[in-house]
């Protein structure tokens, strides 16, 4: 039921966009919510791990966004991870018992609400059909997230989230702290490949990587510092496939983090023909033919 959730929050934000006439990267959550009366505010003081707070004072809604990441893109989603909770049905009734909530934004935490909120945000500043367009034809891997980051003025980790969402390449996005996997989010061309092991939250960085071993020295993740590697994709999700994937990993400075992006152009691409294939077929097969 969760997906299915939070798949309707990400169209609901693009809803909105196509409702607003609002279509061109990048999307400005300050002006949305200035379009609504929202009063939006920064806040130094908030305590780490909170990205933002919605307040209701009566009929009016307030947005503070914390600044103890200095990055304008998780700002940006902190602001539309707000917005999510001012749009998406249920959530002020939710959220905002006591007048004001606190939120934490990224997809860091298992709160359903919060993970509704990620979503309308990751669809209100990303939107598919302009994010695909965006993504054209360029090379897959940590170079186009990068592109794509500066394209829609959104942080790299979630940028590249949503590029393993919508790209037809195999992509494997995986985010770790100290070694740890926080998450990994796969492709589906990458998903065509039988026998994964899929890495799972709490688990070590697969043992021998470039990746493992970058993360061990701290000082690369507090620089940002990247590698670009070439290995095998069993290395990293298991299954039999001596299929090579490019190793994009980069050190994400005082957040303390590492994201690592395993991209390949031909794994899954002939899986996912055959299925266009197939879906074309059975559309001719149902199609009426008009006499002429």
């Amino acid at each position: 039921m969760l997906p299915f959730r939070l798949k309707m929050a990400k169209q609901k934000a693009e809803a909105f966009l196509r409702e607003e006439g609002l279509g061109i990267l990048p999307i400005d959550p300050f002006a949305i919510a200035a379009s609504r009366q929202i009063l939006v505010q920064p806040k130094p003081d908030t305590a780490d791990g909170v990205s933002g707070m919605l307040l209701r004072y009566g009929n009016d809604f307030g947005i503070m966004y914390a600044t103890y990441v200095k990055s304008d893109g998780f700002q940006r989603f902190s602001v539309a991870h707000e917005l999510g909770h001012y749009f998406l049905d249920g959530h002020v009734d939710h959220v905002l018992k006591d007048g004001f909530h606190e939120s934490r934004a990224g997809f860091v935490t298992a709160d359903p609400f919060e993970l509704e909120a990620d979503s309308f945000a990751a669809g209100l500043l990303m939107p598919s059909a302009a994010f695909k367009r965006a993504i054209g034809r360029r090379d897959p891997g940590l170079g186009v997230v990068s592109e794509l980051s500066d394209d829609c003025r959104t942080s790299l980790t979630a940028t590249a989230i949503r590029y393993a969402e919508l790209t037809g390449d195999a992509v494997a996005v995986v985010v770790s702290t100290g070694g740890v996997i926080d998450y990994c989010i796969l492709s589906e061309a990458m998903k065509t490949l039988p026998g994964l092991a899929f890495l799972r939250k709490g688990s070590e960085l697969p043992g021998g990587t470039a990746t493992a071993v970058f993360a061990a020295g701290r000082d690369n993740v507090l620089r940002g510092a990247d590698i670009d590697e070439e290995t095998l994709v069993r290395f990293w999700l298991g299954g039999q496939s001596n299929a090579r994937v490019r190793e994009q990993t980069i050190g994400l400075g005082t957040y303390g983090k590492c994201l690592t992006v395993l991209s390949s152009s031909t794994i899954g691409q002939s899986e996912l023909e055959d299925e266009a294939d197939e879906e074309a077929d059975l559309i001719e097969s149902w199609t009426p033919k008009f006499r002429r």
